[in-house]
């Protein structure tokens, strides 16, 4: 769970996790929050040690906090959870079920495969539609969502890849990098989503997306034409 100032939802959305039925290591990473949620995160792992707490030691971004939340993972199964409440625990079960039943190595929980969610921006549908379309042509997988935040891994997997971006460039970085290994075994299960609006908290924004299309070029066309 990389988290960066979210005072207003860090304890609901911890709590949503450790009740999940599962045998659960909550890895957190802080990325240099100042409003509050480290002194939350502190009071909260002192009270359950199925949190496990790391700090960053300045803002680097969601790829940083995740490259370290990677690294200190023990469990045999690596769920990406944000640290807002866009996306719901209860999802787990479904999402680790391909991956328990030996058919997937990775899970991604597509927004856009009809579950139920919460009605927003346009434009933002259609930027992430754009981009997984972009990532498509460069993996030729035929995701529908690879901008999710729930990606799930066998922990070997995530830990066997580089992770080289520090911002949202993760999610285009570790699509086109999970497409290059041989005999993969990439399944998509259909998530709701309880988006939320910048006056809550979004963080993701235009710069992110011009980005994720550099992120395409770099990892995908260039580095291919490369080898």
């Amino acid at each position: 769970m990389p988290c960066f100032n979210e005072q207003k939802t860090i304890r609901t959305i911890i709590a949503s996790v450790l009740e999940q039925p599962f045998d659960i290591e909550l890895v957190v990473v802080d990325d240099g929050s100042t409003d509050g949620t480290r002194d939350t995160l502190d009071e909260l792992a002192k009270t359950d040690s199925r949190i496990r707490l790391f700090f960053q030691p300045e803002n680097r971004g969601k790829g940083a906090a995740l490259r370290r939340g990677f690294q200190e993972c023990t469990g045999d199964i690596v769920i990406v959870q944000d640290a807002d409440l866009e996306y719901s625990p209860k999802e787990y079960g479904k999402l680790i079920d391909p991956i328990v039943a030996g058919h997937a190595d990775v899970v991604y929980g597509s927004r856009f495969q009809g579950g139920p969610h919460r009605v927003l921006y346009f434009w933002h549908s259609v930027g992430n539609k754009m981009l997984t379309l972009l990532s498509n042509v460069v993996t030729d997988l035929n995701l529908t969502d690879m901008e999710t935040c729930y990606k799930v891994f066998r922990r070997e997997v995530i830990q066997g890849i580089k992770i080289e971006e520090d911002r949202f460039g993760f999610e285009p970085e570790v699509t086109i990098k999970l497409a290059k290994i041989p005999e993969l075994r990439i399944y998509e299960e259909s998530i709701s989503y309880n988006g939320r609006t910048y006056a809550d908290g979004k963080k993701i924004g235009l710069k992110d997306a011009f980005r994720a299309v550099y992120v395409i070029a770099k990892y995908g066309v260039r580095r291919r034409r490369a080898g």
